[in-house]
């Protein structure tokens, strides 16, 4: 009777860093972690393994990390959204977190880097699996309640990486887990496709963004037939795949008195064609924007940024010279924004903006800034 074998041993992760995140889309998020995988392999010398909830976008994200060789696996994770707030969702959530916690149990990483606060109910199941390390990117404005849940889950982690000073505030973290400030930088998107080229006198202003409730459309459209409608204005994004979000094709018909002057072209492949064929962009967020990772690809592109006085924007705008700033949420101070600007003066400015770019954004200062950061951080713990 021949010997009965023993099951193989559970792999040993311990010289992998697991890299969690909360979608699989290419959105700014998303595109951040791009380069954060590269600076853990590329400069700092680790292994890299990517889990990204299944079913939670369209699979871009999978696909492009692939392309740059990364290992890739999709689990149902314990990922916090409003969707979760219900009974059902709760148990949901802890039920798809027991089985999380045994998966890292068996799979035993070295270390776990959370890209999103809406992945932090996986810190604690690290530390329960013995992760030593595990540090949580913050890319969200922390407020109310959420602060109050985000700040306890976030005491598991051993470091935190704000990006931005106002992200960092916003969180109320003060002596643990450690914060650093690390600005974003990000690589041009590529121009695969072809938007159509400016032409005429009056300028051509672009949005970018998912359409949430918060990121102002409402407030640019109204600011857009305040101002006379001042040329062209294109919006690109989609409603955000669960919670709420804008009719921003509904608005365009409703607020604006010239709706020809609005090309609502909606979800495409790269937004760098689109800013290339702009003459500025147009961040007009009601609310305080984590970063604005939007406007520094605008920058890259020698495109000046509109955006709202608040957040992230206000430590890369510099107002009057690469851009201009308008009061949070008020359409009339963005139509007289609006008003006084021609192509020459976002031509003039354009040329400021990558100045900037080039000397604070690029990636490759981003990825050396995160690698340091990381190994100086991982070298204390």
């Amino acid at each position: 009777m021949p010997a009965r074998q023993s099951p193989p041993p559970p792999p040993d992760e311990r010289g992998t860093v697991l890299v969690v995140h909360s979608s699989d889309e290419m959105y700014g998020a998303d595109r951040i972690l791009l380069e954060v995988v590269a600076a853990l392999r590329d400069l700092a010398g680790l292994r890299v393994q990517v889990w990204l909830p299944s079913g939670a976008g369209d699979g871009s994200l999978t696909a492009e990390l692939t392309r740059r060789g990364f290992a890739v696996e999709h689990h149902p994770l314990p990922i916090l959204r409003r969707a979760n707030l219900s009974a059902r969702g709760l148990a949901e959530l802890a039920r798809v977190g027991w089985v999380t916690g045994r998966l890292l149990r068996r799979r035993r990483f070295g270390a776990v880097y959370l890209m999103t606060s809406a992945c932090l109910p996986v810190a604690p199941l690290a530390r329960l699996a013995g992760t030593r390390r595990v540090l949580v990117h913050l890319q969200e404005m922390w407020s109310g309640v959420d602060r109050v849940v985000l700040r306890g889950l976030a005491t598991f982690c051993t470091a935190a990486i704000a990006i931005s000073t106002p992200v960092a505030q916003a969180s109320g973290l003060r002596r643990w887990p450690p914060v650093d400030v690390v600005e974003n930088g990000v690589s041009l998107p590529a121009e695969t496709t072809q938007a159509a080229a400016i032409s005429g006198m009056r300028p051509r202003y672009l949005m970018a963004s998912r359409w949430n409730t918060w990121k102002g459309h409402e407030t640019l459209l109204r600011a857009w037939d305040l101002a006379g409608c001042p040329g062209t204005l294109v919006v690109l994004g989609a409603p955000p795949p669960v919670g709420a979000g804008v009719d921003v094709r509904a608005l365009a018909r409703d607020l604006v008195a010239r709706p020809e002057t609005v090309d609502v072209v909606g979800q495409v492949e790269s937004i760098g064609p689109y800013l290339t064929a702009a003459d500025a962009l147009v961040l007009p967020s009601d609310q305080p924007e984590p970063f604005g990772l939007v406007i520094i690809e605008a920058f890259g592109r020698s495109r000046p940024s509109i955006a709202s006085r608040g957040g992230g924007p206000l430590d890369i705008i510099t107002d009057g010279v690469d851009g201009w700033f308008f009061d949070l949420g008020s359409a009339p101070a963005l139509a007289g924004v609006l008003r006084q600007l021609d192509r020459a003066a976002l031509r003039r400015a354009g040329e400021r903006a990558r100045q900037t770019y080039l000397d604070r954004y690029t990636p490759e200062s981003y990825r050396r800034r995160i690698a340091a950061t990381v190994r100086n951080r991982w070298r204390r713990s």
